[in-house]
């Protein structure tokens, strides 16, 4: 196991845009980025031994200074959808960026931790970001300190995990923004995949993908991967939900959530065969379909254009700030953000 070092780019103030890239003894690569704590590659076999690149992205550090689709980056300090772009921590309410409708998303486009270099710790198999926040930043409050540790294993797992603290209650809700294509990411659509998740609920969404508040049975509607099934098999159905989000762009309740890093998801690929299993310790998952990933270049000169990938982004629900019945999202003053994501492949 090692992990190699190289100039991925230039930051606007000069310094460097680096390349981590750890391996393991089974051929499995997987190459992180100081710019926004980023998965660029992940290089993964199939069962014949074929390596293929199965996360979209970009070949310059610079081209995710732009990433207009969040590809492979960490989202914080929160994560998807606050309503009105506004919250209230102990009866003070905290004004946000307007960035989405009327509503915010992923905290800040350009300012956000997605768009920052962040410090670095290399260890034999895994790198460290870490990075501090000042109280009032992007309008949350608190000094914050957050890290994200990538580790890759001799069984083909991938961990992330996240660690946060704050010397005020705050929203802190992170998640990594990666799209998946088992296939390869240059193989286009993958509609073919088949999905299984452990959540026999999801959280309704309403004007502007804002959750209604509910928690809604998945039974009997397109939204139900209890048993597995292609992920393009439903997506076209005329539900209001998924006119909503364009298809699939929706938070599922995980079931059983205590806390404890649970599987809530398989994914397997038609034509090579690759399945990722992916494991948490978060109460929900966005699953995104990428429906509106914009026709552009990404790496190698492929062209991307929308469901060539898709989304597990573990989290809090969205809009968990302004949802007393969600699971709080609101960390500081002893209480520490903590979690666990895993993605291992078969």
């Amino acid at each position: 196991m090692a992990v190699e070092k190289s100039v991925f780019g230039k930051y606007p103030d000069g310094r460097d845009i680096v390349l981590y890239t750890i391996t393991n003894s089974k051929g499995m690569r997987a190459a992180v980025s100081n710019l926004g704590a980023a998965l660029v590659k992940l290089l993964v076999p199939d069962s014949k031994g074929q390596t293929a690149d199965v996360v979209l992205g970009y070949d310059k550090g610079e081209d995710y200074l732009q990433n207009n689709c969040f590809f492979g980056v960490v989202i914080g300090p929160n994560a998807n959808r606050i309503g009105n772009a506004t919250f209230q921590v102990d009866g003070v309410t905290y004004h946000i960026d307007v960035n989405d409708g009327v509503n915010n998303l992923h905290s800040h486009m350009d300012k956000g931790y997605h768009k920052l270099l962040w410090d670095v710790e290399i260890n034999d198999n895994s790198v460290t970001f870490s990075l501090k926040d000042t109280d009032g930043n992007l309008g949350f409050p608190g000094n914050k300190k957050v890290s994200v540790t990538y580790s890759l294993d001799e069984e083909n797992a991938l961990k992330l995990h996240y660690h946060g603290i704050s010397d005020k209650r705050t929203v802190l809700n992170l998640t990594n923004h990666t799209y998946f294509n088992l296939d390869g990411h240059d193989s286009g659509s993958m509609e073919n995949h088949e999905l299984w998740l452990a959540a026999s609920q999801y959280t309704p969404a309403g004007p502007g993908s804002i959750p209604t508040g509910e928690v809604t049975t998945v039974s009997d509607t397109p939204m139900d991967f209890t048993s597995s099934k292609k992920i393009g098999q439903d997506i076209k159905a005329d539900t209001e939900q998924l006119h909503i989000g364009n298809g699939y762009d929706h938070n599922w309740v995980i079931d059983g959530w205590d806390g404890t890093l649970r599987h809530f998801a398989t994914v397997k690929a038609p034509i090579s065969g690759r399945v990722m299993k992916a494991y948490t310790t978060l109460p929900g998952v966005q699953f995104y379909a990428g429906n509106s990933i914009s026709k552009h270049t990404g790496k190698e000169g492929v062209t991307y254009e929308p469901r060539v990938g898709l989304c597990l982004e573990t989290q809090y629900f969205p809009d968990s700030a302004n949802k007393s019945q969600f699971p709080s999202c609101i960390f500081g003053e002893g209480r520490e953000y903590d979690s666990v994501t895993v993605y291992r492949f078969e």
